[in-house]
């Protein structure tokens, strides 16, 4: 039986042990540099309608240091650029590779490609979710702090495809998190209420500062994402007094963490003091995404994999 990740909901807290477990394994041998080819012979797909430079070079970094190949197939490339139904995508794909990567707009387009396809399909992003990404920021947590569970976590700016992975996460880990969104700009509602539904310890607030008030973890990204370039000027008016700044900080707890998922534009959603300084884990980040990115290749896609996920 194939397993989709699509959407941190699709996942139990053992999944996420199992995730960090095999990510701080592949990590070690990457570092030692212990060969690990767990995928040889197997191929995935990536098949991308927005651009990307971390996303995509990690889960191909990834892919080839676990033996495997990869397929990069830009949307424009393909015809589905010419209106071909994605169910026949998804048919002819299903036969040709053995995983497949997605990065694009409507969640709608993933779902239906998972719907049909007979291989496991991974979000590698979509205007509503970003799943690889808050796993991977996870993780770091997990490095940085010794635990995921149990902190105060912050998101403070636009209620996008991240802070909705953020809500998620919330939902299945049960982590308190507050997110300070100006009106307008909150996460999608349906994902809140049913993270609420699910006993999440969420809450939306429109003042930073409450948001970062004895926070452990504050993340931010950009104020305007793929797609929505044109509406620059009215978010950065819109966002004014949302950056993590030196003072925002001042109100978090003592050795708070700070994330971003890059690309930042220092000044805006962040500082360059902050984004540079102590507090800053970006960079790990960024490293991390190939390792969790890794792992999860490694387990939805291995030896084992069928009957890893069976019955979940």
């Amino acid at each position: 039986m194939k397993k989709d990740l699509l959407d941190i909901r699709d996942l139990g807290r053992d999944d996420f042990r199992l995730i960090m477990r095999r990510t701080r394994e592949l990590k070690e041998l990457r570092r030692a540099g212990v060969p690990h080819l767990t995928l040889a012979q197997r191929t995935v797909g990536l098949l991308f309608e927005k651009p990307s430079t971390r996303t995509r070079a990690s889960f191909e970094a990834g892919m080839y240091q676990l033996g495997g190949r990869v397929i990069y197939m830009p949307g424009r490339d393909t015809q589905l650029s010419r209106d071909e139904p994605i169910a026949d995508t998804a048919r002819v794909l299903s036969r040709y590779l053995d995983g497949l990567v997605v990065r694009t707009f409507g969640h709608e387009i993933i779902e239906e490609l998972a719907a049909v396809a007979t291989i496991p399909v991974i979000n590698a992003l979509t205007d509503s979710f970003h799943p690889c990404q808050v796993i991977s920021d996870l993780y770091t947590v997990l490095e940085v702090k010794g635990r995921c569970e149990g902190l105060k976590y912050a998101w403070v700016g636009d209620g996008n495809n991240m802070a909705n992975s953020w809500i998620n996460a919330a939902a299945v880990l049960g982590l308190n998190l507050v997110l300070a969104c100006p009106a307008g700009f909150d996460p999608d509602d349906r994902v809140l209420k049913s993270a609420l539904a699910a006993g999440a310890l969420v809450k939306v607030v429109r003042d930073p500062r409450k948001a970062v008030a004895g926070a452990d973890v504050v993340s931010t990204d950009v104020w305007a994402s793929m797609g929505q370039e044109a509406e620059v000027e009215t978010r950065r008016k819109t966002f004014a007094g949302f950056t993590v700044s030196d003072e925002l900080l001042a109100g978090a707890r003592p050795g708070v963490t700070v994330m971003h998922c890059l690309p930042a534009h220092r000044g805006e959603e962040i500082t360059a003091a902050v984004l540079m300084g102590p507090a800053s884990v970006v960079f790990d980040q960024a490293e991390n995404k190939m390792h969790v990115q890794k792992a999860i290749l490694d387990l939805w896609l291995g030896d084992g994999a069928a009957a890893r996920w069976r019955n979940s």
